[in-house]
């Protein structure tokens, strides 16, 4: 592995490379708030095995990267968008296959519309359509307000229960407390079908942790949101020219049924769903899920 801090723009973004650089080139685009290390070393592992370079990434305010005071510096998801891009310039790279999960998924398939010319292929996980508003979907189950007509699937009520015990507590105090929530967040996610292994997610929230230059400032992703909730553009994925791959778990908590209404809207899309896996991506799947992106970064 070998770490790279670019710095394009006044940002500073943490990376990580893998592989061999004359392989074809992958970028893993991790979702809101969330550190690039929660593309499980395995998965990536077995990507560099199967003849990739892959890239993974901090987001700016997680990780190792920037952290702004969203006061005085505030940014939008564009600019998170933008980030993407910055990546692969800083490679040297005109394009790249694109391997994104969650909200990472918005941004690649927005790069996919806006920017065809640097995907060349696109895999999208647990993520929902661009332009599917799924924020507001989440807001009003929260409210136990009902969905409208045609508004994507709502996530499950073990899914909602679990945020609306996070938006009445106080936040956490100190370490201890902050990694405990980390880890019970972790096993919402995770879903109720496979066995979640407590502490090999200990392990990993502890290195989440440590490697923060400011944990709080994970929360200026949603003050990015908030000062743009438009920049996902309606009626688009007609658009994307780039092979596409969409991934979803059979016990998806967040986004459930939201990766089959991406596949029919991008044309020639083809639609994975991995049995037993929830939003995020456990041990059991990281064969299945390697080998699925090996094959579509081979066409």
């Amino acid at each position: 592995m070998q770490t790279n801090l670019i710095d394009i723009d006044g940002v500073q973004l943490y990376t990580e490379e893998f592989g061999d650089p004359a392989h074809p080139p992958v970028l893993l685009v991790m979702g809101s708030m969330t550190q690039g290390i929660l593309w499980p070393d395995e998965f990536v592992g077995r990507l560099a095995a199967g003849g990739r370079r892959v890239i993974r990434y901090d987001h700016r305010d997680t990780g190792r990267s920037s952290v702004f005071d969203f006061e005085r510096q505030p940014y939008t998801w564009e600019d998170i968008k933008d980030d993407v891009l910055r990546v692969l310039d800083a490679y040297g790279l005109d394009s790249a296959h694109l391997v994104c999960h969650s909200a990472g998924g918005l941004l690649g398939q927005l790069i996919a519309v806006e920017r065809p010319e640097r995907v060349r292929t696109l895999t999208v996980i647990g993520s929902s359509p661009l332009g599917g508003h799924e924020g507001a979907v989440l807001m009003r189950a929260l409210m136990g307000e009902p969905q409208p007509e045609g508004s994507l699937p709502p996530p499950t009520p073990e899914f909602v229960a679990h945020y609306r015990k996070v938006i009445a507590s106080p936040p956490p105090s100190g370490r201890r407390e902050q990694i405990e929530r980390m880890i019970e967040e972790a096993r919402v996610l995770h879903g109720t079908a496979l066995p979640f292994d407590e502490d090999a997610e200990r392990q990993l929230q502890e290195r989440v942790y440590e490697r923060a230059r400011d944990l709080s400032a994970l929360a200026n992703h949603r003050l990015a949101y908030a000062a743009k909730p438009d920049f996902e553009p309606e009626g688009v994925l007609h658009r994307v020219k780039a092979p596409t791959l969409v991934v979803e778990g059979t016990h998806e908590p967040a986004k459930p049924g939201h990766s089959a209404i991406i596949a029919e809207l991008i044309p020639g899309a083809e639609l994975r769903m991995i049995e037993g896996m929830g939003h995020m991506i456990p041990p059991q799947a990281y064969e299945e899920l390697a080998q699925a992106v090996l094959a579509h970064t081979a066409r």
